[in-house]
């Protein structure tokens, strides 16, 4: 007998998926266990395996096509079986069969034109002559010039890819019919004409030498969708309010030059500061605090999150009990996240439970920023590069190495003075770094 399968929610924040890829197709024999399809969700690229057994009668999406979770993505049943009347009283959900936005035809400008007469029974006539629902091939064509004889037809993993690749997809030949964009034109392609490093555009270069206007959109990942959604969320809910710090970090430097001579794992300076932080947060349990509306939680663990940064957005995986973490523990773990955060092979578990979380953008050379918080937690620590500057010590002016941090707080949980003791505790570890190791 035939059956429906949904896309399930693969994660606690899930509220659609993209299907990146089918693994099968129509008329395969699949089992129980099998990974039918790959499923970009709002953190990850991940598997899905399938609980039915038979044959795949039906895919109700193309690759590329995003669909609601618990909507139906697919039917398995026996070969020739009928399902169009299953899937009708199936859909307890409506039975999504999305078509990407990228699709769409570009709808032409606006323009704003002095009212013109016109001969009513003949517009009527033409209006008969137009089929009220395009085609899918008309779905899959992107204008890209006045000429309508002039269009693109690229596939909605072509776009997918040629967006993270940052190609411009109006350079490339489609191999595919009609001249159609496919995945290895992508993949094959080579780009022969340079972008200036100094334009701030993505557009080709005879396109800005010309001195016209242009543009290219791309559609908003699930990633960037969470993204957007939670910490809009925690912007306009929570009252931030924000400490900045100053730290000198000479002997933090010289305790990780020292560390990493004699250690098999590198000890990075976010190593660093993530343990002092965990550590201090001993000490601030209200810091390593929630919010949860009609009570406050104040957690006993210690889990800090790791903001990293791919392509798509931010991922923040989760460095469980790093308080009694040594710093080669946290070090291998971090690098561990970040190489799974950028083959997308991030899980639940990993980016889920946080108490505290830390964003660092030293390595980029930012003295100094203020981070949104990111929910649970009450507070976040936005940290900045160390660099060299002149201080006073013992009434002399002298080289010192500098970092500055910024604590934002939500002030519903957190007062102004909690968040300054932090500070100074954290302070007063990165100063002396190697009571860390006591």
């Amino acid at each position: 007998m035939a059956e429906v399968v949904r896309l399930p929610k693969m994660s606690d924040t899930m509220t659609e998926g993209v299907i990146v890829k089918w693994n099968y197709k129509v008329g395969d024999a699949i089992k129980s266990g099998d990974i039918l399809a790959e499923v970009e969700t709002d953190k990850a690229t991940m598997d899905m395996e399938i609980y039915a057994k038979g044959i795949l009668l039906h895919l109700a999406l193309k690759e590329g096509d995003a669909t609601p979770v618990d909507s139906i993505i697919a039917v398995v049943g026996s070969a020739g079986e009928s399902f169009e009347n299953l899937m009708i009283s199936s859909a307890g959900t409506p039975v999504s069969m999305p078509i990407s936005t990228s699709e769409l035809p570009i709808a032409p400008p606006v323009m704003l034109v002095p009212p013109i007469v016109v001969d009513i029974p003949s517009v009527n006539a033409s209006l008969e002559k137009e089929t009220l629902m395009p085609s899918e091939e008309e779905f899959s064509t992107l204008a890209i010039s006045g000429n309508e004889s002039e269009r693109l037809k690229a596939s909605p993993l072509a776009k997918k890819l040629a967006a993270e690749k940052d190609i411009d997809i109006y350079q490339i030949n489609g191999s595919g019919e009609n001249g159609r964009i496919v995945k290895k034109d992508i993949e094959s392609h080579i780009p022969t004409i340079p972008k200036i490093a100094t334009s701030s555009s993505n557009a080709p270069i005879e396109t800005r030498m010309s001195g016209k206007e242009s543009f290219h959109e791309v559609a908003v990942t699930q990633m960037r969708k969470t993204i957007a959604a939670r910490l809009g969320e925690s912007k306009f809910s929570a009252p931030h309010f924000y400490l900045s710090l100053e730290i000198n970090m000479d002997k933090a430097t010289i305790a990780r030059a020292q560390m990493n001579a004699v250690s098999a794992v590198k000890i990075s300076m976010n190593d660093l500061i993530i343990k002092a932080a965990a550590v201090a947060l001993r000490s601030h349990p209200n810091i390593n605090s929630s919010w949860l509306q009609t009570k406050i939680r104040y957690n006993h663990h210690i889990h800090i999150g790791v903001a990293l940064a791919v392509e798509e957005g931010l991922l923040v995986p989760v460095v469980r009990f790093a308080d009694s973490k040594s710093l080669g523990q946290i070090s291998v773990e971090v690098k561990e996240y970040g190489k799974k955060a950028k083959e997308k092979k991030l899980q639940p578990q990993d980016w889920s439970g946080n108490t505290f979380t830390i964003s660092n953008l030293g390595m980029f050379g930012i003295d100094e920023f203020t981070a949104i918080i990111n929910p649970p937690d009450a507070c976040i620590l936005a940290v900045g590069a160390v660099k060299d500057t002149v201080g006073i010590i013992n009434g002399e002016i002298t080289p010192v190495k500098t970092m500055k941090v910024t604590l934002s707080c939500d002030h519903r949980v957190v007062d102004g003075t909690m968040g300054a003791k932090f500070l100074q505790t954290l302070k007063d570890y990165l100063e002396e770094p190697y009571r860390l190791l006591v």
